[in-house]
């Protein structure tokens, strides 16, 4: 499925670091930050809840791959996927207009 604005995978825009505590580039697009934000606090909220890759993706009904492509920067999620992931966690992954924003200018004062 191609991304919008023909955005590259967030995992593309790494400068510096390990995704997803990573510097993404000066020019990458909202998309990467808002996946950066989203891998970051996913791989957070598995871990305080002790839920492997499979567990969650079972409880979601999503595929284990899907999850691991996430987690790792080689994908958005679809509005879907997205929704089944919090809709399994109670919780909301999806960062939000105002984080986007925040990590956006955060990140781009550090380069």
């Amino acid at each position: 499925m191609p991304r919008s604005n023909n955005d590259k995978h967030p995992l593309h825009y790494v400068a510096d670091g390990d995704w997803p505590e990573a510097i993404l580039a000066h020019d990458a697009p909202l998309s990467a930050h808002c996946g950066l934000l989203l891998a970051s606090d996913l791989s957070r909220t598995m871990r305080s809840r002790k839920l492997s890759l499979r567990g969650l993706a079972d409880v979601a009904c999503v595929a284990h791959s899907t999850v691991a492509r996430v987690l790792s920067g080689e994908v958005l999620p679809d509005i879907g996927t997205l929704t089944r992931l919090e809709e399994a966690l109670d919780h909301q992954l999806w960062p939000g207009p105002a984080a986007i924003r925040a990590s956006v200018s955060a990140r781009r004062q550090v380069i």
